[in-house]
């Protein structure tokens, strides 16, 4: 079967994020370089990963690890791949939940939320359903019948 495009889509973005995850990581791993400078972007996510301190340099490097992986699978067709997107989503859009119940940064966590819900809608479509395994996540015309 064919890669559907979103598949693609959605492992592009996978790849970007981990870029951007590397970036952070090397940037709170290794403080003082040019790096420094994109933090002007997200003064607020400086603020929270500095409270960390290196800890949050390890972590980024975790989501990045984790977000390579699974736009390495979904380009394979793997099924833990899928699945493995489906659960980086649903934590981002989570957090993000969580920032805008808080009241922190509403409008860029509202649209993380709205990020998240569209990646997982691609997911969970019925052409990528099929690709990662159809048969296990839709009825077929046979089983609608004998109910």
């Amino acid at each position: 079967m064919k890669r559907p495009v979103a598949v693609s889509v959605v492992a592009g973005f996978l790849a970007v994020a981990t870029v951007i995850a590397v970036v952070v990581a090397a940037s709170l791993l290794f403080p003082g370089t040019l790096l420094d400078r994109m933090w002007a972007l997200n003064r607020p996510a400086q603020v929270a990963f500095e409270g960390l301190g290196r800890l949050g340099g390890v972590l980024m490097v975790f989501v990045g690890l984790a977000t390579s992986t699974a736009a390495w699978g979904l380009l394979r067709g793997r099924r833990w791949a899928w699945g493995m997107a489906l659960v980086v989503f649903a934590l981002n859009g989570m957090g993000d939940l969580v920032s805008v119940a808080l009241g922190k940064d509403g409008m860029r966590a509202g649209l993380g939320v709205l990020i998240a819900g569209v990646f997982f809608s691609l997911l969970l479509g019925k052409s990528v359903r099929r690709f990662f395994g159809g048969e296990i996540f839709d009825k077929t015309e046979a089983d609608s019948r004998r109910e």
